[in-house]
């Protein structure tokens, strides 16, 4: 029997690290940035709203960058990572940016990071965003099944949905209520623990 290797991709926010916007609405007081993509399905829509709020308060990437820099992985998110990397190879994708994730690929242990980047003008201040590829999670699986991995996929919010969609096995690990109402084909987990052992049956069973 041939048995294809297996990737896990994950998601970053919401599963190995704090909401970005949500921390820095916290440290801001602008309540309007805990707006992620739990609230707002329509990922433009949601970024461009957030671009219009750092214009309108004067607040620049370096702003951004500083409260990043007090957040730490969620309990258990380090410890899960490196028990993945004993098992498999892991792919971090995020529809965050690479001026957003520097501060945690050593906090992470170094994973791989598929990200998209930001655009700023000569005050750092943020004027843009910009996608390497629309839907760039769905991609990333499609791109690693058709040359030939078998792809565990988890998220956490709507804009995972379409990669859990065309991943070989779709999970959900701390949703809202209402992204499991809506999506309840994908099986809901909360705790690494039982993820970890959910992992480890799906992958003994790869071939």
């Amino acid at each position: 029997m041939t048995c294809k290797p297996t990737v896990i991709t994950m998601d970053l926010e919401g599963v190995f690290i704090p909401e970005i916007w949500i921390a820095v609405a916290e440290k801001t007081g602008i309540e309007k940035l805990r707006l992620t993509t739990r609230d707002i399905p329509d990922y433009d829509q949601l970024m461009k709203g957030r671009l219009q709020i750092l214009r309108e308060q004067g607040l620049t990437l370096a702003d951004i960058q500083a409260v990043i820099d007090t957040v730490n992985p969620l309990p258990g998110a380090v410890e899960f990572l490196d028990w993945v990397r004993t098992q498999t190879q892991l792919v971090i994708l995020t529809d965050s940016y690479y001026e957003f994730i520097a501060p945690f690929r050593a906090k992470l242990g170094y994973p791989t990071f598929f990200c998209n980047y930001l655009e700023t003008d000569g005050e750092n201040r943020i004027v843009n965003y910009h996608l390497r590829i629309r839907d760039g999670k769905k991609a990333a699986v499609l791109a690693f099944k058709n040359i030939g991995f078998r792809v565990i996929a988890g998220g956490d919010s709507y804009n995972d949905t379409t990669m859990l969609a065309q991943a070989d096995v779709g999970l959900l690990f701390r949703p809202p209520a209402n992204v499991i109402a809506e999506f309840p084909q994908f099986k809901v987990f909360h705790e690494y623990d039982a993820l970890r052992d959910h992992l480890t049956e799906l992958l003994s069973e790869s071939c």
